[in-house]
């Protein structure tokens, strides 16, 4: 019977995706969203298949199935500005297509229900950083991510330029757009996790998405809660959490509340399995 419980979160998963699937195709006439939201839908599901069945690589394998596939599929070969100015490009242009479709789902009103999941388990950016050594920071976490909000006021400022001053040819310089902040967001996330020998370093500070994610994040239907009754205070998930969540508060208003990543982390090394 609990064999037989591991398969009804992948199917709840699975079936919601498809649903957003089946939808968007038929409304857009499109078989494109078929196909995307099913195989991510599908990669999704089977992360939390594996996790239930206590895999230890889960979420890794999502990583790499839907990280892999937006950067290379849909970034390199579709030719597709994925990263924050393909949003702003794509809405200035009233053009309903992959990249807004992907931030209204995933970074914008996604996060309701499954808060910044995301960020755990589909980031192209942290798929790479997720395999660098610092997976528990090893130091106090810096009062810097004020730094987002200039990220995030430049990628603006970027595709507002190139809508005002009429610049032609605005689909390839997306696309060059794409490779080189591809290119830019690996070479600091990388830079910053050993500086500051942490892996989500960019994550905490940098990222520019996080202005989206996290004031949603804050309503998230699906959140890593703490069963009192069995929490002895020996404050192992605090130490083990990539993102300095305090696991123990079941509060909204926790410290760093908004951060979490649901990599389940402090799940699987509670010793009272009290999360």
């Amino acid at each position: 019977m609990e064999r037989l419980r591991s398969f009804v979160h992948p199917l709840i998963i699975l079936i919601v995706f498809e649903s957003v699937a089946v939808s968007l195709w038929l409304t857009r006439n499109n078989l494109f969203y078929l196909f995307n939201f099913t195989y991510i839908g599908s990669a999704v599901a089977l992360g939390i298949l594996l996790f239930n069945l206590k895999y230890r690589y889960a979420r890794r394998i999502v990583q790499l199935l839907v990280g892999l596939y937006m950067l290379v599929y849909l970034g390199l070969i579709c030719r597709e500005n994925m990263q924050i100015e393909g949003f702003w490009y794509y809405l200035f242009s009233g053009v309903f297509e992959a990249a807004t479709i992907h931030y209204a789902v995933a970074k914008i009103f996604g996060p309701l229900v499954f808060g910044r999941g995301w960020c755990g388990y589909a980031c192209w950016t942290a798929m790479v950083l997720d395999f660098l050594p610092y997976k528990v920071p090893a130091g106090q976490r810096r009062k810097i991510g004020w730094i987002r909000y200039i990220t995030f006021a430049l990628s603006l400022a970027f595709v507002s330029a190139l809508f005002l001053s009429g610049t032609g040819n605005m689909e390839h310089i997306m696309f060059l757009s794409f490779i080189a902040g591809n290119a830019l967001y690996y070479a600091v996330g990388i830079s910053l996790a050993f500086l500051f020998r942490d892996n989500r370093a960019f994550c905490k500070y940098i990222c520019p998405v996080t202005v989206f994610l996290k004031p949603m994040s804050y309503f998230s239907l699906l959140r890593v809660r703490c069963d009192k009754d069995r929490c002895v205070s020996c404050g192992k998930c605090r130490t083990v959490c990539p993102m300095d969540v305090d696991m123990t508060n079941n509060s909204r208003k926790r410290k760093n509340g908004t951060e979490c990543i649901l990599c389940m982390e402090c799940v699987k090394n509670c010793p009272r399995k009290a999360l």
